[in-house]
């Protein structure tokens, strides 16, 4: 049997418990948060009392908040190009006539709701420059990306567990900051959003180890495969208008590392956790190949750890056209 036809005939063999994976795991849109709970309600008295205290809180926030905050939106944003790279993924019904339709298009319908939040928040915020912000968002849909999962899900299952967690940090970080800078509401708006990312990692972590224990070792060679690729952002090709793909990525993920909402030190913590929750170290029934798999991903951490003291970050900031410089 091919390997394309194997990993279909196990995501078929899964799709049985997708439905209750999605009970457990996401939550009905009656009983959900939306972006509404957390902004200022403009049907009522107060709306620009409370847009007003928004604009004055903002000022308290230094000027590397607001590049990573505006790029955290900006990458949320982006969801068409991951919910159409989702829908394209090996046995994935596009028209929704299985499960794994179903729970991509639930998916999607929780994290819409991170970006619209954040892109209020920002527009209320009076920081930034809301018009290169939309330029920016435009240009990273209209890029896409490539993670190099292909339309393999088990490959992009390990994408998803590493990348929601990721995100969880990096949005649980900005709340911490938020927090000891008096901003309440954004910290809590931000946490939030978090608690989100983590739900949905421990989904796709979940489903990681239910094809482990059906195809242990191709599972292994394609967790090693992503590692060895290297696990980068949805946001990878982030650019500012008039510039080439990808140039303000780099500057992004420099001000996250400088400021400590997502570090090299996490990216390798991130690795440990999954390493550990999938028992990595006990699975049997390994072929040769997985077997040395195996012994690669368990070995990596180590090797990363003395790779990261070596990384130097820019100590100034980059100016980009997100944020004026006032904001410093």
């Amino acid at each position: 049997m091919s390997l394309k036809n194997k990993r279909l005939e196990v995501m078929k063999f899964l799709e049985k418990d997708v439905d209750d994976l999605i009970q457990k795991y996401l939550i009905p849109i009656d009983k959900i948060w939306q972006p509404t709970d957390f902004l200022p309600n403009s049907e009522s008295d107060n709306f620009f009392d409370e847009i007003t205290e928004i604009r004055e809180l903002s000022k308290e926030l230094p000027y590397d908040f607001w590049v990573v905050l505006v790029g955290d939106m900006i990458t949320e944003e982006a969801l068409p190009t991951y919910e159409s790279w989702l829908m394209d993924v090996e046995g994935v019904d596009q028209v929704g006539r299985n499960s794994w339709g179903k729970w991509v298009r639930q998916w999607t319908g929780e994290e819409n709701r991170h970006g619209d939040v954040l892109n209020k928040y920002l527009y209320l915020s009076g920081r930034v420059n809301m018009k290169e912000i939309e330029k920016t968002t435009q240009h990273l849909i209209t890029d896409g990306f490539d993670i190099g999962t292909d339309r393999d899900p088990y490959k992009n299952f390990i994408y998803t567990s590493f990348q929601e967690l990721a995100t969880y940090v990096s949005h649980n970080r900005v709340a911490k900051i938020a927090k000891s800078k008096g901003n309440k509401q954004l910290a809590k708006m931000c946490r939030i959003i978090s608690g989100d990312e983590m739900r949905h990692h421990n989904a796709y972590a979940d489903f990681v180890e239910r094809i482990f224990k059906v195809d242990p070792s191709q599972m292994m060679m394609a967790f090693e495969y992503m590692m060895k690729r290297k696990i980068v952002m949805p946001a990878q090709f982030l650019r500012e208008s008039g510039e080439k793909i990808g140039t303000a990525f780099e500057e992004f993920s420099n001000t996250a590392q400088r400021i400590g909402v997502y570090t090299s030190l996490d990216y390798i913590e991130i690795l440990e956790k999954l390493i550990k929750r999938w028992e990595i170290d006990k699975i049997t029934k390994l072929t040769d190949e997985a077997e040395k798999a195996r012994d690669y991903l368990m070995k990596l951490p180590a090797r990363m750890y003395r790779l990261a003291e070596r990384i130097k970050i820019p100590e100034n900031s980059y100016q980009f056209k997100w944020v004026e410089p006032a904001t410093r």
